[in-house]
């Protein structure tokens, strides 16, 4: 079974949230919930040079998601692929997903008022492109990785 994951390399970005837009856009999501999280801490030295460090933090599409358990209508679905997403049609917003995950991941979309959530651009892998944000990414930063099983 196919395992995905989106790694970013430090050195590349610059912290241009230029991935959180084209992810918006993609998603045709309002101004406010971000599916995932790019940040930077305040300015120090690392090896005698100034820098920003640069975290970035999406679903991590658990092998047991404790999301899925939790939803009352069957709309947090696993995909054979690893990919865990949400099924719009069958939410009913309650946020029982967010609740139960541990980093809080499911976000309210203020317009449909549904959970809405990165499924790493299942649309776009599935016509074998890769996530809005990967293709979009100024610097080539972020990277779709298929993780190998064990």
């Amino acid at each position: 079974m196919k395992k995905y994951t989106i790694r970013l390399n430090t050195r590349r970005c610059v912290a241009c949230h230029g991935c959180e837009v084209h992810c918006k856009t993609n998603k045709s999501l309002p101004v406010g919930p971000m599916l995932c999280d790019i940040s930077t801490t305040p300015l120090k030295k690392i090896g005698g040079v100034p820098r920003l460090e640069i975290t970035f933090s999406t679903c991590r599409h658990c092998d047991q998601p404790l999301c899925l358990p939790v939803c009352p209508t069957g709309a947090m679905v696993k995909r054979p692929d690893g990919i865990v997403y949400i099924d719009q049609a069958t939410c009913i917003g309650c946020m029982a997903c967010a609740n139960a995950c541990p980093w809080q991941i499911p976000v309210v979309n203020p317009e449909s008022g549904k959970a809405v959530k990165c499924d790493f651009c299942m649309d776009r892998l599935d016509a074998g492109l890769k996530p809005a944000c990967v293709s979009k990414c100024a610097t080539h930063a972020l990277k779709l990785v298929e993780l190998v099983e064990a």
